[in-house]
Formats: structure tokens, C-alpha cells, sequence
């Protein structure tokens, strides 16, 4: 899987080189607007994501993610200095994906192109392997291909983002996981809701699940799913 790096200085390029590489990302890497423009048009659907910066040295960064995101579809994640909440509404609504503030950490940082990734694949409709359609946790089973969802044979019936906060904690179940991770995969990542609406859908699942024991509250951190004592398999 292919970045796109657009960045001029030599040292933050070289920094982001290795945990990019560790992550299991080649980069491709431009160090001006013009440059990266005619890597985008020159190789539609070569790169998985664009990580742009917005001080180059011969075009503005937001003209670069205006004339990439007209020829692509491609995500972008704007990776910059300027942190004033005008520059990040200015560059969400000329299309990037995501707006990250330097100085930034590399962990948080291939977090975000997963999460971006991730919501690019389910917004162009792609399923997932061959076999993971179904998630199966005891009695419980969650049907992602038909968007249904049983207890003991028993369909129940979510509302779409419910269903979306049961797949996600039925991925890895007994797992911990914090409420930005939620948001950031049922919801978005530049979702600047009430963290309490999690805890409503968290509420309203216990309740169609028939037992609160379902999902466990990990004080600080978030919620897990995994199953009750008792429940049948």
C-alpha cells in the first residue's frame, strides 16, 4: 500500500519514513505542490493516501488538495503547522479527510491513515475478506453482508449506528476499546459530537441485547464487548 508524502522539509520526510515503512507502508515522496499534483494525475489509484503538507515551497497547500481532489478520489490527510480552526475548516471543506497539527506522533499518525482507509474502503462499498462477513461471539452473530443481527437465533433490530458500535466491538471481543477509537470508526474522525451520544448507543444496545453484562464500562478508558456468564453458545 502506497502513501503519498508531500513535504519539503528533508528532516520531518526522513522522520516519517521509518514508523510509515514499520507500519507496512511504501512512500512515495514530492517536495513540491507541482510535484505531487503530476504524481496524482499521472497514476490515478497508485496511491492508498495523500499526506499533505500545506507550506510548500511553489504552491499553496489547500490549491494542491483543491486540483488533487478534483482528478481523486484519493483520502487526504492534511498534516500541518497551522493549527487555527479556520485553516482546518478551510481544508475539511476543500476535501481533505483529515487535519492533523504538527508537531505530531507517529503513532497517532498511522492510526489516522487507518482510520481514513478504513472509512474510504466502506464509503466506496468494498466487504471485507472472504469469511469475515460474519462475527460470531457465543450466542450472539453479526451478519455484515446482510446487516442483521441474532441472539440465539433471535434477530434484533439496531438502528444503523448501533449495529456499526456492535461490529466494531465484536471485532476483537474482550478487547478494550477508548472511546476515540469509537468515535473515530462508527463515527468520524472529525466527529465533534457529545461523547455521551457513545454512551447512549452503548445504553441502548444492553437493552436489546437483554443483558448489560454484554458491554463492560472500563472506568478512563471505554467499553469492551464479550459474554456474560451464563450465556448460551
Amino acid at each position: 500500500m502506497e502513501i503519498l508524502l508531500v513535504e519539503d522539509d528533508d528532516a520531518i520526510a526522513e522522520a516519517l519514513l521509518a514508523p510509515l515503512g514499520a507500519a507496512g507502508f511504501t512512500v512515495q515522496r514530492a517536495a513540491t505542490g507541482t510535484g505531487a499534483i503530476e504524481l496524482v494525475e499521472g497514476g490515478v489509484g497508485r496511491f492508498a493516501i495523500v499526506l499533505l503538507d500545506l507550506g510548500l515551497p511553489d504552491l499553496d497547500g489547500y490549491d494542491v488538495c483543491r486540483r488533487i481532489r478534483a482528478v481523486s478520489e484519493v483520502p487526504i490527510i492534511v498534516v500541518t503547522a497551522r493549527s487555527d480552526e479556520f485553516d482546518r475548516v478551510l481544508g475539511l471543506e476543500l476535501g481533505a479527510d483529515d487535519y492533523m497539527v504538527k508537531p505530531l506522533g507517529s503513532r497517532e499518525l498511522v492510526a489516522r491513515i487507518r482510520a481514513v482507509l478504513r472509512r474510504a474502503s466502506h464509503t466506496r462499498g468494498e466487504t471485507p475478506d472472504a469469511g469475515s462477513d460474519r462475527i460470531v461471539v457465543g450466542p450472539l452473530v453479526i451478519d455484515r453482508r446482510t446487516h442483521r443481527v441474532a441472539m440465539d437465533g433471535t434477530e434484533i433490530a439496531l438502528t444503523p449506528k448501533e449495529f456499526d458500535l456492535l461490529a466494531f466491538l465484536a471485532e476483537d471481543a474482550g478487547a478494550a476499546r477508548t472511546r476515540t477509537d469509537i468515535v473515530e470508526h462508527v463515527w468520524d474522525a472529525n466527529w465533534f459530537g457529545p461523547t455521551k451520544t457513545v454512551d447512549a448507543h452503548v445504553a441502548g444496545l444492553r437493552r436489546k441485547l437483554g443483558d448489560p453484562a454484554w458491554i463492560e464500562s472500563i472506568r478512563g478508558v471505554g467499553f469492551r464487548l464479550e459474554v456474560p456468564p451464563g450465556a448460551g453458545g
